[in-house]
Order: structure tokens, then sequence, then C-alpha cells
């Protein structure tokens, strides 16, 4: 275990692109009573050694929740890291290929986590790019070696950068007035007390399982995991930048979150809280503030889809994120077919940048090396 969570920080030692996870986040994973995802999810972790050294690591994930919606046997792979060496990124993969069909599985696909809200999709474009706190970061020879082993693309998600103008697009104040007057939806600020003592985060959660059922790879939260996210994910919020619209009936309709940037301070601590990585994490946890921000979602409910929720979202947010002194934003991984959620961002003239993938092969009934 060791071996598997520190990897990356030796890996990506001289990468100054790399943004590291917190190592205490990735043994959480494993543990049931800090991961509510393993309800319903099988994990194994391998390690590859070659030489006496560490050279890569892999996590099989099978989530059975997901399997049973899509109609689908299929083994994940997520956390994978490995050395330029087709050796390693084979048997890496093999691993959890077999691990899958002994267990009844037919096809591998990865990188993907438990849920939508991990960490998904290889990086094949941009790798001169920075890195996030809630995307993968990997080699430029990551998509060769997957390409070299015969996986193919799945799926592939795209991030949107913007630069956040000093004032708010006409379409989006024209917009967000109809949709305050014409179709009466307000928005909100929710504070944490809302959230735990409220009914807020059941509320929450309720709007992502319906606004995201349709997407590629999504299997619903259940209660634990909501309290799971939660608690790792309110502490980090400035909830000033966390509008909430509901309708005439004080129901939630929309939510967006977005998070000043805690990347540098990440950088810094190399993932690690001790002994010194706390010097470097908690200025930025206090002041939550930041030149950038990561907009890490926005859930709006398929009923008020097109009726001018997101345009209330920014209408509230520009003029916060110029009082903080925000200059730029970059969205999480969007599916590039999402052509809705891609086209929301036209008005502040976007920038399509980190294209990633989903890889997929299918498993032959027979064990066969990659």
């Amino acid at each position: 275990m060791d071996n598997f969570v520190s990897f990356p920080r030796h890996h990506y030692a001289h990468c100054s692109q790399y943004v590291p996870d917190m190592e205490s986040d990735i043994r959480n994973m494993f543990d049931p009573e800090k991961d509510g995802g393993l309800e319903f999810t099988d994990l194994q972790g391998f390690v590859a050694y070659k030489d006496g050294k560490t050279v890569g690591r892999i996590l099989g994930i099978i989530n059975h929740k997901a399997n049973e919606k899509w109609k689908v046997k299929n083994v994940r792979f997520g956390y994978i890291e490995f050395i330029d060496d087709q050796e390693v990124s084979a048997a890496l993969l093999d691993a959890v290929g077999q691990w899958g069909r002994e267990k009844g599985m037919d096809c591998i696909e990865g990188p993907l986590g438990i849920t939508d809200f991990d960490k998904e999709g290889m990086l094949v474009e941009d790798f001169d790019l920075d890195g996030s706190m809630t995307a993968i970061y990997n080699y430029d020879y990551y998509p060769q070696h997957m390409e070299a082993l015969g996986f193919e693309k799945e799926a592939d998600w795209q991030q949107v950068r913007i630069n956040i103008p000093k004032e708010i697009p006409a379409k989006y104040a024209r917009v967000a007035k109809y949709a305050r007057e014409m179709v009466g939806l307000k928005l909100i600020k929710v504070t944490a007390r809302d959230i735990w003592e409220g009914g807020y985060a059941k509320k929450i959660f309720d709007l992502f399982n319906e606004a995201y059922a349709p997407l590629f790879g999504f299997s619903s939260f259940t209660s634990q995991q909501a309290r799971d996210f939660l608690k790792k994910y309110v502490p980090l919020l400035d909830l000033d930048l966390v509008p909430v619209v509901e309708n005439d009936k004080g129901e939630m309709v929309g939510m967006a979150v977005t998070v000043p940037s805690y990347a540098k301070a990440l950088k810094k601590s190399r993932g690690r809280l001790w002994p010194f990585g706390w010097l470097y994490l908690l200025p930025s946890l206090i002041a939550k503030r930041s030149d950038s921000t990561e907009m890490l979602l926005i859930a709006v409910r398929p009923d008020y889809q097109g009726l001018g929720v997101n345009a209330m979202f920014f209408d509230d947010l520009i003029p916060i994120y110029n009082k903080k002194g925000i200059k730029w934003a970059e969205t999480g991984p969007q599916l590039e077919y999402n052509v809705r959620e891609q086209n929301q961002w036209k008005p502040l003239n976007p920038q399509t940048v980190k294209r990633r993938r989903c890889y997929k092969k299918e498993l032959t009934t027979e064990q066969k090396k990659y």
C-alpha cells in the first residue's frame, strides 16, 4: 500500500505540471468507513516492480451498480501510473484484465473511478499545461502505450478555460432576467449549517442523481457517498462561489460548485500533510483565495435545462470573481458530445483545452497478455 500511494510522488518529482492527490485520500479510498462507494464496488490494487524498484501501479474497479444500470460487464481501471516501459504498462493492464475476467467481466475500460466525481480520463493533449486538483495529469507517452496495447477510444472529455470578464455578458444578463421574472426562479447561497442541518445535503445529491443520470458511466450516489463527498469538499468551499437556484416551490433545480484553485499549495505539499505539507495547505484553506478557480460542476434538473439556470449562475458569479481577484477559470472534464454544456460558455470566448480519453478493450475468454 505504501508503494501504491507514494509512487506518483517519485514518478512526477521533476514534472512541474503535475498536481498530486492527497495521499490520505488514496488510503481512505480502500476504507469502507470512509468510502461509501465500497457498498457496491470491488477494488483491487496492483503494484509493478522491476529490478527491485516500484515502476507502476493500477487500481481495478468493478462498480456493480453502474454495470447493472448500463447492462454491461465492465471492469474499470484507474489511478494508473507507469514508467515508459511497454512491459510494465502491459503487465498492469493484464493484471486488472485477469482479475476482472475471474469475476465474470468481459470488457476493461478506463481510466475511471468508482463514481463520476472521481478523476477520470487519460490526458491525450496539452501536456504542457498545469494540471488541477480535480483532474488527471499524465505524461505524454501514456496514450501511446494504450494504443500500442490495442485499446480504443470509448469516450472523450474536454475542459474549458475562460478569462473572467469585467462585465456580465449581455446574453447572460438578459437570460437571467427572463429566468427570474418569467420562469419564477431565484438564486440563493447556502451556508454550511444549511447543508448539514437544513436538509440541503439530500437536496444536493437528489439533484446530482437526476441531472447526471444520462451521462456516460454514471451511477447514482448513495446517502453514505453523499456524506463522504460533503465531508471532503465543504471545508474547501467558499460558499459565495456556490450558487443554488430554486423554483417558486422551493425545490432545488440547479447548483454550480466552483472552488479557489489549491493546485499550487498541493504541489508544494507533494500530497502529504506531514511533516510539512500543512504549512502550505493551511494558509490556502483559511484564505480560500486564488487568482484562478476550478469550476467543479454544474447540475441542472432536466426539466429546467434551457430555461436560464446557467445564465443565473454566471450573472451571479462574474461580479464575485472580480471582487475576489479571480482572473481566470477552468472547468472540469465535460463530455465532448454534451453540446448543451459546451455551448453555455460561448459568450465568454472559451478556450478548449486538455482533451482526455476513456479507453476500452474486450477481454478474451482465455488469459492473454496484452
